[in-house]
């Protein structure tokens, strides 16, 4: 008979999810996650971890030093016309694909005993009483907790009216983003970030010689090349001399990219209804600065420990619920709303050239802002 009660029910099974799960079945409670594709697959993300998570990776089961992955310590900024600013990253990262850290993070999650659904999407949740109902493929499920961690968009953000999602279009919800797996000649301890008109490029090794080439634009650049990435790219991107060598230089390793679009950078409420929210779901970073795995991996962290004090019958529902808002608020607020004022500037071509210059200038000034964009390991 198949088990349909649990403690804790998590939705989405991207970072955030995979980890909350492991650290939950490790304590001991009855978890099942749904996500909606099937592992191995592959995911928008520019996949650079910063360093803050590194222990807490290893922690979860997962030896990231036996892997032999690329460690990133300088970060290379272009102007669209090209003007470049080097610097050093003050604790760094590396890089990893999604399609490896996912799947191998599922194959934790089920060894510690989650019940792991896949292709498996959640078209509805109820909260009735003390339990979530939590409905899927045509089977109904019950869980005292529920976290959602789907992404940066879903049909259950439309149908919970989160403000992101109903808003008419703006300059920060209404991006695509797009990635490309490479074998180029790129600098390994190297993370770029290329601008371009109304967007930005990121790049870095990941495993195996491969390089995660990712950037975003807004949706209205793609519009004006008749909804063409190719034309685009060539129209946009090909303008910053440094994506114009990567992208005709380099050899792309599947015949097309992953896209999503209708990315939002605005404000989202870390608690729906009673749900505790995780990963982009709770608040994306902007790509420019990085560091939105780390910022999955730290929420996961911060939301077991507050579900486990409600499970262990320390708090009321609504002390879990604030506690983790106000532990959420107190950890990313302020990376969040610097990356939202970056944001704004980069993408146009002379106040970006003006950064890049003022930077060259003055090469200290950029370290409180990488600073404030990063955690400390946890």
């Amino acid at each position: 008979m198949q088990q349909t009660t649990f403690d804790i029910g998590i939705i989405g099974g991207g970072l955030a999810g995979l980890a909350l799960s492991i650290q939950s079945a490790k304590a001991g409670y009855k978890t099942i996650l749904f996500e909606k594709e099937q592992y191995p697959f592959h995911r928008v993300c520019g996949e650079y971890i910063s360093l803050e998570s590194y222990d807490f990776i290893e922690h979860l089961g997962l030896s990231l030093s036996s892997m032999q992955l690329p460690i990133i310590k300088q970060l290379h900024v272009t102007a669209p016309n090209g003007n470049l600013f080097q610097t050093s990253l003050p604790l760094g990262g590396f890089g990893i694909s999604r399609f490896k850290l996912d799947k191998q993070l599922a194959e934790l999650a089920r060894a510690a005993g989650v019940v792991l659904l896949e292709k498996h999407k959640v078209t509805q949740t109820v909260f009735k009483g003390d339990f979530f109902q939590i409905h899927a493929e045509g089977n109904t499920y019950n869980a005292k907790l529920i976290a959602g961690s789907f992404g940066k968009r879903s049909n259950l953000d439309l149908k919970y009216n989160r403000t992101f999602a109903i808003n008419k279009p703006s300059k920060l919800n209404n991006y695509i983003g797009i990635k490309y797996h490479i074998d180029t000649n790129h600098p390994a301890e190297v993370i770029a970030l290329h601008n371009f008109e109304n967007g930005y490029c990121g790049i870095s090794k990941i495993e195996e010689d491969k390089y995660c080439l990712c950037y975003l634009t807004t949706a209205e650049n793609l519009r004006k090349f008749d909804n063409s990435i190719q034309k685009m790219q060539e129209g946009i991107l090909y303008r910053n001399p440094h994506l114009e060598s990567i992208f005709c230089q380099s050899k792309f390793l599947y015949d097309t990219p992953e896209t999503i679009s209708q990315i939002s950078f605005q404000q989202k409420s870390q608690v729906e209804q009673h749900m505790l929210m995780l990963g982009d779901a709770a608040g994306m970073i902007t790509p420019l600065c990085g560091n939105g795995m780390s910022m999955a991996l730290h929420g996961s962290k911060m939301a077991f420990n507050c579900m486990q004090m409600f499970l262990q019958q320390r708090v009321t529902r609504m002390q879990m619920e604030r506690q983790y808002e106000q532990m959420w608020q107190q950890q990313f607020a302020l990376r969040l709303q610097v990356g939202r004022i970056i944001q704004r500037f980069f993408g146009k071509p002379s106040i970006t050239n003006l950064f890049i210059n003022t930077f060259n200038l003055f090469p200290k000034a950029a370290a409180p802002l990488i600073k404030l964009t990063h955690g400390k390991p946890f």
